[in-house]
């Protein structure tokens, strides 16, 4: 598909690029173990911060309405599980309308008896629009959560959002595909820990944004969540892998940084990988 990308000399002008700069928000905080009511409280009030700093989309933890907490979760999946129509979330609906903003938010989700680790996406009119379940289950995870089985991207204000929960990013080929569909962004909504999880972290994330040249959003727990020492240190990185903004690793946090398109145009007219790949390269990921 030709209108993927906007090399001057192989594609159609604009198809690629957003005509404004976008302001995103990445929140981090420790939430409540199976706290549904006091997590959606907090993140009202994340949602809120990042509306009045002038962000038109938020970022939110992985599983962070129920805390990282898979055994509670296992023991009762209709209590600490987010189902269709879930009425527990309408402080966060009215949030998302009375800020003007959209939201990715981190949950457990229960439909037709499977359980899975989600994003739900809400639009500024408050409408929940999008779901996006967790395909790369960690090993802790497997056997009780049910896989994703499809992509998700969501557009806010001419930008393209590819959607991922923590283990995904550690696949190289999970971020590759979101660019070679046209997304400009990559959400990672995420729990690494103290020590390993945030070597991973601080490997994966700016690797994921220059490999495809895309810029890239990791939303972190602080605090304890689920046996877990959660690193905080939620960023935004830039499409050359630079971080352009950072959360500490304790305290909450509400981070902004501003999208533009122009850098995204020119660090692409540098670093052509995604567009060779697209063009000359994809064999490289067949077997020989």
């Amino acid at each position: 598909m030709s209108s993927r990308f906007n090399d001057d000399s192989l594609y159609p002008q604009n198809t690629l690029y957003p005509h404004n700069t976008l302001r995103v928000a990445v929140a981090q905080a420790e939430p409540v173990a199976g706290n549904i009511e006091a997590n959606v409280q907090q993140a009202v009030a994340l949602i809120r911060q990042g509306a009045e700093q002038g962000a038109k989309v938020i970022l939110l933890p992985e599983k962070f309405l129920s805390g990282y907490e898979p055994a509670l979760i296992k023991s009762d999946p209709q209590k600490y599980a987010i189902g269709i129509d879930d009425v527990r979330l309408e402080p966060i609906v009215q949030a998302c309308r009375n800020g003007d903003i959209s939201a990715i938010v981190g949950t457990a989700t229960l439909s037709q008896d499977k359980v899975y680790i989600s994003s739900l996406c809400f639009n500024a009119r408050g409408e929940q629009f999008a779901r996006y379940h967790k395909r790369a289950l960690f090993s802790s995870e497997v056997g009780f959560f049910s896989p994703g089985e499809v992509a998700c991207s969501i557009e806010v204000q001419g930008w393209k959002l590819g959607l991922a929960v923590c283990y995904d990013s550690a696949f190289p080929e999970h971020a590759r595909s979101a660019a070679l569909e046209g997304c400009h962004a990559y959400l990672v909504s995420a729990l690494f820990s103290q020590g390993n999880g945030y070597h991973e972290s601080r490997i994966w994330m700016p690797a994921r944004a220059l490999d495809n040249t895309i810029y890239v959003l990791m939303s972190n727990h602080v605090g304890r969540t689920g046996g877990w020492q959660a690193c905080g240190s939620s960023a935004v990185w830039g499409p050359y892998g630079n971080v352009l903004s950072e959360a500490n690793e304790t305290q909450t946090a509400v981070i902004v940084a501003d999208l533009d398109p122009s850098v995204l145009k020119q660090v692409r007219e540098g670093e052509s990988m995604l567009a060779d790949f697209a063009t000359k390269y994809a064999g490289l990921a067949a077997r020989p």
